[in-house]
């Protein structure tokens, strides 16, 4: 055991992660993430009290409602990054291929990904817990179309980031839309929130949509307003996103960035 070698191999590392601003994130981020969401769950339960076919409700129908947002972000995202791993990003762009073109050839392919993977799931629920999301009725496909829109407009935002500072940035593809989730009111209401914390949750479309299962769940009662209010939403985050993409891909092909990002 030669100790001089272990302090080299040791040391490398270090200096890696010091040159690497996003791998430091990553070490805090992910504690920070699951203290943050289990506290506000604590602070929940703590004062409410709701039978257990309610409570059944409400935490199987978010993990069902979340993970339609997070598959929909990571349809867009992953198949981007299958690009840079290929190295063919350069490729695409060489042919007539328009961004706009692929960017709605990364939503159908979200859509199509996020469908088979989590149809199986969400019927498995039926046999094994006895839950089925289809009880949420119609509200489910407003719900859908909400989440699916907001994780192709984040999707896009993570895709410019991707092209400007390529695979280094491939961490933040896979945590980013996480980072939201404390703030979202999948599993709490907004009003478990700090005061100052919930005006930055209403400001996401998908605050709304799992506000919107609460209080059909609970009250039996379908929020018609957060649907509307979400899917305007929807609207402006999608013009960013299109926007941040189209002009962070602007500044690539001038600086050569496209070639270089594999």
């Amino acid at each position: 055991m030669n100790f001089t070698r272990i302090y080299a191999m040791a040391l490398r590392y270090l200096y890696l992660l010091r040159r690497s601003p996003m791998r430091i994130v990553e070490l805090v981020y992910w504690p920070f993430m699951n203290l943050a969401v289990w506290g506000f769950i604590t602070v929940y339960l703590r004062s409410n009290t709701f039978g257990i076919t309610q409570a059944a409700g409400l935490f199987l129908g978010a993990v069902v409602l979340w993970e339609i947002l997070i598959r929909s972000n990571l349809g867009m995202t992953v198949t981007f990054v299958e690009e840079f791993f290929s190295r063919n990003l350069g490729h695409l762009f060489i042919s007539p291929l328009r961004p706009h073109e692929l960017l709605v050839g990364c939503m159908v392919t979200s859509l199509v990904r996020t469908i088979v993977s989590l149809l199986p799931a969400i019927l498995g629920l039926v046999p094994l817990f006895g839950y089925s999301i289809f009880d949420l009725g119609a509200p489910l496909i407003a719900f859908y179309l909400i989440l699916s829109m907001f994780g192709w407009a984040f999707g896009m935002f993570i895709m410019a980031i991707l092209i400007r500072w390529g695979l280094a940035a491939e961490a933040f593809a896979w945590a980013a839309m996480f980072a939201i989730m404390p703030i979202a009111g999948v599993y709490y209401p907004i009003a478990a929130l700090p005061g100052w914390l919930q005006p930055v949750a209403w400001a996401l479309p998908s605050s709304y949509v799992f506000e919107g299962m609460r209080a059909i769940v609970l009250e039996g009662v379908v929020r018609t307003d957060y649907l509307w209010r979400g899917l305007a939403l929807d609207g402006v985050y999608l013009a960013l996103g299109i926007a941040i993409f189209q002009w962070t891909f602007h500044i690539a092909r001038k600086r050569g960035l496209l070639l270089n990002a594999s």
